[in-house]
């Protein structure tokens, strides 16, 4: 079975990482067509996967865009539209891994003829996306041949949305447990590194944006203890900055500043994530899956994640994490120091967290059930 993922992003994203473990079983027999180069290029390259780069422009469409802002951008589509169509009559199927991607695959399906495949990596709800493009994302995903939904929640808000149950799959994202075991020496250099030692550290892993929450965390350290420290791994992706300079306000408005580190965009997340003593997802509106969730598990941190979307179907709370409130920064604050004080309770907590996920996400397990999925699929001629 020969594939032609479309992704367009040229940043690794959540989903774009999520698409990497995807594609590497068919590498020998797939194309990653990407709307937009960058990093995400170089790492798909750096895993043998074959990519292109179709579009040499952002297409200027966003989660919240209007229709008059989503018919500026045709000029842009129909060049693309054109390559991915001529392309996919090389394949036996396409796979759109995100909203733009399933707009331009769901069309070259229908001219090339090629079966559509969607991984629905959102929750198509108002807090995230524009009537409009709710409305274009559920016409489009209707006419695919298999809907994968990351989460429970994200199907049930492309059901809600008007999607279709009976085309629609969940399955959870995969992970290799191998990746997150880090070397102790490694996990001391780190923290000596970063000025940790003493320290209680809580990481916070994700894209700086209001919705992700990190103002959150910073508004609970104030409530915690002193030697609770925050590190921030992430950087703006969609053109954020502005939130990032209200982050560093913040921070010198409260006198944190020996208390919070940015540290930008990294490549070495297990090794961070290892030096932290809790892991804190702060995100204000649901989320589809929460990566970071069990990236954290897979590292024997202890987790605490705000109480909606997919990560209620990964936590169960005080059992393998904890679950707080969204935006409740005095609640979160209770939890960490709570933590920090409990330190033999929760540390079993984060390793039967550990011992779940690295069964639970196996990636080699996921990936049989999208193969599975896919086979069918393939078997049925749909």
């Amino acid at each position: 079975m020969k594939i032609l993922f479309l992704d367009q992003s040229g940043k690794p994203g959540g989903a774009e990482l999520c698409l990497i473990d995807i594609a590497k079983p068919y590498r020998d027999n797939c194309l990653v067509g990407l709307f937009a180069d960058g990093d995400f290029r170089t790492l798909l390259e750096k895993n043998h996967i074959p990519v292109q780069v179709f579009s040499n422009g952002t297409i200027q469409v966003r989660k919240e865009s209007s229709f008059v802002q989503g018919l500026a951008s045709l000029g842009q589509l129909i060049p693309l539209l054109a390559k991915v169509v001529q392309t996919a009559r090389e394949y036996d199927l396409i796979y759109a891994n995100t909203q733009k991607a399933l707009v331009v695959g769901a069309i070259a399906s229908f001219l090339s003829g090629c079966p559509l495949v969607y991984h629905l990596h959102d929750i198509l709800s108002p807090e995230h996306f524009s009537q409009t493009n709710r409305r274009i994302a559920v016409t489009a995903a209707n006419r695919a041949s298999l809907v994968i939904a990351n989460s429970q929640a994200s199907k049930t808000a492309f059901i809600e949305a008007g999607g279709r149950a009976d085309i629609t799959a969940v399955v959870y994202n995969g992970f290799a447990p191998k990746n997150y075991q880090i070397d102790a020496s490694i996990i001391h250099q780190t923290r000596q590194e970063l000025g940790l030692e003493g320290k209680f550290v809580v990481g916070h892993f994700s894209r700086l944006a209001p919705w992700k929450g990190q103002h959150i965390l910073i508004e609970a350290l104030m409530q915690c203890p002193p030697e609770v420290t925050a590190v921030l791994v992430g950087d703006a992706l969609f053109g954020e900055q502005e939130y990032i300079q209200k982050l560093h306000q913040q921070v010198v408005t409260l006198g944190l500043e020996n208390r919070v580190k940015f540290l930008g965009f990294r490549s070495d997340v297990p090794q961070l994530m290892s030096a932290c003593d809790l892991v804190a997802h702060t995100s204000t509106a649901a989320e589809p899956f929460g990566r970071v969730i069990v990236e954290a598990m897979l590292c024997g941190k202890l987790v605490i994640a705000a109480k909606a979307g997919g990560a209620v179907e990964l936590v169960e709370d005080g059992v393998n994490g904890f679950l707080v409130t969204p935006g409740e920064s005095q609640e979160l604050a209770q939890v960490i120091t709570t933590c920090l004080q409990e330190s033999s309770k929760t540390a079993a907590i984060a390793n039967h967290a550990r011992t779940t996920a690295s069964q639970r996400f196996d990636v080699t397990n996921i990936n049989q059930q999208i193969a599975e999925l896919l086979a069918k699929l393939h078997q049925s001629g749909r």
